[in-house]
C-alpha cells in the first residue's frame, strides 16, 4: 500500500510539474488576447499564435488530465456525476471548441462571431485540479506512518538459552517457554514473566508513566519496555500477534481505517450543480439552435455556460483557505496533518487529556522537602548523605532527589559509599562515614520495625497533593522526607480554561489511581476524571464517549499507549515533545509541547472553515450570476452575448476574490493567553 501511494505521489508531483510550466506558457502566450491587444513588444507573434497554445496544451490535457477525463467517463457509467464530470466537461468542450477555432477561424469570422481561444481556461482549471489531488495524496500518506514506527521498537534479535548457554536468535524463532536473559540498557524482545533476577523496567513508552517499575521473580514484562538496572531471565509468555505491542499496533490499524473521510461542504454542492449545469448548457444549446438555425451561435452559448460554471475558484476555495491556515498553524506552533483535522477541531465537543506528559512534565521533580522533629542532622549533612546513595541508583525518583540535592549543596563533593544494595522496589541502603543510611518508601521502613508514626501526617498530606514520599533513614533513626511529583505544566491551568471557555467539555483520562487524578484534575480545573485506564482501553474509552453521542471527541496525548487512542479520536492531538508513534497516529501536532495549542488549534480551525464557506461563495456567486446571461437570457433583449472569453474572466475574478479571501487568515492571531513555555 505504501508503495503505491508512493508511486501515485511521485505521479502527480510530475504531473503537476509539468502542468504548472505549461500553464504559465499558455498564459503568456494569450496575454496579449486577454488585454485586447494585437501584440506585445517582448512576446513574439508565433509564440502568441493559438497554433502554439494548442501545442502546449494538448499534452496537459491528455496526460496531465487523463485521470480527470477518465473518472468522469466511470461516474457517467454508473449514471452520476461528481467534480471530475464537471472539470471534464468545461476543458474538453473548451478545448474542442478552441481547436475548432484554431483550425477553421474562417467559420465564425463568416458569421461575424469572435475566433476566440480557451486554452488558458483549460490550463487554469486542470492545473489547479490536480494541485488539489497532490495534497490530498500528500495526507494519506502518513497514515500508516504511526504502525511502523510502533513495530520498530521491538528489539530485532533476542538472547535465548539454548542448552544452558545464552545465543542470539531473531525475535520471530522466539517462542512461548522460552528463557530468554536481558541486560542493562536492553530492551525487552517479547512479553513474559522473570524467573531469576530482580532490576527496574521502564515501561513509559508504552504504559505512558514515568516512574520505572520493579520487577522481581514472579513479576510480568512488556515486550518493547527498557531495562534500566540489573539482569535478569524471563520466560516467554506471549509472542507475535499476542503480544501487548502486537495488540497496540492493531489497535491503531483499526482505528484509521475504520475513520470515514468527512464530506466537504463543495462536494455537497457539486453534487446538485453538475447535473444542473450540464443541463442548462444542454438547453441553451438546443433553444438557441431551435430560435437561431446556427449550430456556431448555439455552440458559443453552450461553452459559455459550462465556462462560467466550471469550478476553477472552487478548485481554489478549499486548498487554498487551508494551505493559508496549515502556514499560520505552523508560525503558531500547530502542525495539522491533513485537511480533514483542520477541517474536524472546529467542531470538537469534548476533549480528552491524557495525564502524564501532556498536563504534566513528565519528569519527576522534588516538591518538599521536609525534616522530622526527632531528626538530629542537619539540613545539609542529610542532603549530602542522600545525594551521595542516590547517585548510585538509576530510578527515576533518585534522579529527581540526587539533582534535588545537588543543587541546594551547590560544588559540594559528596562522601563516599559502601555497600550500596538497591532493594526493588522498597529503596536504596548502604554505608556512610560509619553510618547505615537508607533511602525509600515509608512501607520499607515499617517492614523494618522502624517507628514511622512521626512520619505520618507528612505521609499523607503529600500523598493527598499527588506525590511520592522518599523517607530518609539514618541508624535507624527517621530524619526527613522527599516528596516527589510529575508537576503540571504551566500552561495546562490556562489551556483548560480556554478550552472550557470554547465551550467544550474537558475529560482527563490517566492510568493513575483515581485518588492521585482526581487531584491533579483539581488543580487544572477539570471536573470529569477517568483514572486507572490500561493503554489498551484508552481508545475504549474515546470509543464510548463517540457512541454516547458526546462526540466529535479529541485526544491529546504522547506516549505510545495514548496511539491507539489518538488514532481513534475524531482528532488526535500529539505533543510534539512526545513519542514518535503518538506523533505519527495523531491528526494536530503541538510542535513545542505548550497545551495552549489545542484552544489555538480549534479557533484557528474555525476561522479556517468560516473562511472557506466564504470562498464557496466567491467561488459560486459569479458564476451563478452570470449563466442565465452566458445562456443568452438578455439577448434578444439587449443583444447582449456572454462570450466564453468574458465567461473566463468572470470565473478569473472569482478566482481572484476567493485567492484574497483566503489570504485574510494570513491575520489569525489565537486568544491571547497566560504566557507559558512549557
Amino acid at each position: 500500500m505504501e508503495r503505491e501511494l508512493a508511486r501515485e505521489r511521485t505521479l502527480l508531483r510530475r504531473k503537476v510539474s509539468v502542468a504548472a510550466v505549461l500553464t504559465v506558457l499558455v498564459m503568456l502566450s494569450s496575454l496579449p488576447h486577454m488585454l485586447g491587444l494585437h501584440a506585445l513588444p517582448f512576446l513574439p507573434l508565433w509564440f502568441t499564435s493559438p497554433w502554439t497554445q494548442l501545442i502546449l496544451t494538448t499534452p496537459l490535457l491528455f496526460w496531465c488530465g487523463r485521470d480527470i477525463f477518465t473518472g468522469a467517463v466511470s461516474a457517467f457509467r454508473q449514471h452520476s456525476a461528481d467534480m471530475n464530470t464537471l472539470v471534464a466537461a468545461g476543458t474538453g468542450i473548451a478545448y474542442l471548441t478552441s481547436l475548432f477555432t484554431t483550425l477553421f477561424p474562417q467559420v465564425l469570422i463568416a458569421e461575424g462571431l469572435p475566433a476566440d481561444v480557451y486554452y488558458e481556461i483549460v490550463a487554469v482549471i486542470l492545473t489547479m485540479v490536480l494541485l488539489g489531488r497532490l495534497l490530498e495524496a500528500r495526507a494519506r500518506g502518513q497514515t500508516s506512518e504511526a504502525i511502523r514506527r510502533l513495530l520498530q521498537l521491538q528489539p530485532p534479535t533476542a538472547r535465548v538459552l539454548r542448552e544452558g548457554q545464552p545465543v542470539d536468535v531473531p525475535v520471530s524463532l522466539v517462542v512461548v517457554g522460552d528463557l530468554v536473559q536481558v541486560r542493562p540498557g536492553e530492551k525487552i524482545p517479547v512479553d513474559g514473566e522473570v524467573s531469576e533476577g530482580s532490576s527496574w523496567v521502564e515501561e513509559s513508552m508504552l504504559t505512558g508513566e514515568p516512574t520505572p517499575v520493579a520487577k522481581a521473580a514472579g513479576d510480568a514484562v512488556i515486550g518493547a519496555s527498557m531495562n534500566r538496572s540489573g539482569s535478569f531471565t524471563f520466560r516467554v509468555s506471549r509472542v507475535g500477534a499476542n503480544t501487548v505491542l502486537a495488540q497496540i499496533v492493531e489497535l491503531v490499524r483499526q482505528a484509521q481505517s475504520s475513520r470515514t473521510q468527512v464530506q466537504r461542504l463543495a462536494d455537497q454542492v457539486v453534487g446538485w450543480f453538475v447535473p444542473v449545469v450540464i443541463a442548462l448548457a444542454i438547453a441553451a444549446f438546443v433553444a438557441w439552435f431551435l430560435i437561431s438555425g446556427n449550430p456556431v451561435l448555439a455552440m458559443l452559448f453552450l461553452v459559455s455556460v459550462l465556462v462560467i460554471a466550471c469550478p476553477c475558484a472552487l478548485g481554489l476555495a478549499t486548498p487554498t483557505s487551508i494551505m493559508v491556515a496549515s502556514g499560520k498553524g505552523a508560525e503558531n506552533g500547530l502542525i495539522f496533518r491533513s485537511a480533514e483535522a483542520l477541517e474536524t477541531a472546529g467542531k470538537l465537543r469534548t476533549i480528552v487529556l491524557d495525564k502524564t506528559g501532556t498536563l504534566t512534565r513528565g519528569q519527576p521533580e522534588v516538591t518538599d522537602f521536609e525534616r522530622l522533629a526527632g531528626g538530629v542532622l542537619p539540613a545539609d549533612t542529610l542532603l549530602a548523605l542522600t545525594a551521595a546513595l542516590e547517585s548510585r541508583s538509576e530510578h527515576p525518583l533518585a534522579e529527581a532527589i540526587t539533582t534535588y540535592a545537588r543543587s541546594q549543596l551547590k560544588d559540594s563533593a559528596l562522601p563516599a559509599v559502601e555497600g550500596f544494595e538497591a532493594v526493588a522496589g522498597r529503596g536504596v541502603q548502604g554505608s556512610i562515614a560509619g553510618q547505615q543510611v537508607r533511602v525509600g518508601t515509608p512501607r520499607w521502613f515499617e517492614e523494618l520495625g522502624i517507628d514511622t508514626a512521626a512520619l505520618q501526617p507528612l505521609v499523607e498530606r503529600l500523598e493527598a497533593a499527588a506525590c511520592s514520599v522518599a523517607a530518609v533513614v539514618v541508624d535507624g533513626r527517621i530524619e526527613a522526607c522527599f516528596g516527589v511529583a510529575d508537576p503540571l505544566k504551566t500552561s495546562s491551568e490556562a489551556a483548560v480554561a480556554a478550552l472550557r471557555r470554547l465551550g467544550l467539555q474537558v475529560v482527563m483520562l490517566s492510568g493513575d489511581a483515581r485518588r492521585t487524578a482526581e487531584v491533579v484534575a483539581a488543580q487544572v480545573g477539570i471536573e470529569r476524571v477517568i483514572a486507572e485506564v490500561r493503554p489498551a482501553d484508552k481508545s475504549s474509552v474515546i470509543r464510548k464517549l463517540q457512541e454516547q453521542g458526546e462526540g466529535p471527541v479529541a485526544m491529546v496525548g504522547d506516549g505510545i499507549n495514548d496511539a491507539p487512542a489518538l488514532a481513534q479520536a475524531d482528532v488526535g492531538i500529539a505533543m510534539g515533545t512526545g513519542t514518535d508513534v503518538a506523533i505519527a497516529a495523531s491528526d494536530i501536532t503541538l510542535i513545542s509541547g505548550n497545551l495552549t495549542g489545542v484552544p489555538a488549534a480549534i479557533e484557528l480551525s474555525r476561522a479556517a472553515m468560516a473562511n472557506i464557506r466564504q470562498n464557496l461563495f466567491f467561488a459560486f456567486a459569479y458564476n451563478v450570476a452570470g449563466i442565465p446571461i452566458a445562456a443568452g437570457l438578455l439577448f434578444p433583449f439587449t443583444g447582449w452575448l456572454l462570450s466564453p472569453m468574458i465567461a473566463g474572466a468572470a470565473m478569473a475574478f472569482s478566482s481572484v476574490s476567493v485567492v484574497s479571501n483566503a489570504l485574510r487568515l494570513r491575520n489569525f492571531r489565537p486568544a491571547r493567553l497566560p504566557l507559558a513555555t512549557t
